[in-house]
């Protein structure tokens, strides 16, 4: 039990240099923001430049993540409520 607990904290910087980061708004989130608290209907006339991903109260949605996509989470009265990438 010792040698893998040891072998553990051996392997933890090398495990952790293998993780990709991505920039933190490579969607360009940031510059949504303002359409918190906002109508979903207000994103039906807008253009993204990048893929956009409207997700409703209650939606099933895959769990795949994708840094350069836009998500724009509305609740139940489809008032928008986050917009972050993923």
């Amino acid at each position: 039990m010792r040698h893998a607990i040891v072998a553990l904290a051996l392997a933890a910087p090398l495990l952790a240099a293998c993780v990709v980061t991505e920039p933190p708004d490579a969607c360009g989130a940031s510059a949504y923001q303002y359409l918190v608290g906002k109508p979903g209907v207000m994103l039906d006339g807008m253009r993204f430049s990048q893929d956009v991903r409207v997700i409703q109260h209650g939606m099933a949605v895959t769990m795949d993540y994708r840094a350069d996509r836009l998500n724009f989470w509305l609740d139940r009265r489809d008032v928008i409520e986050r917009v972050v990438c993923g």
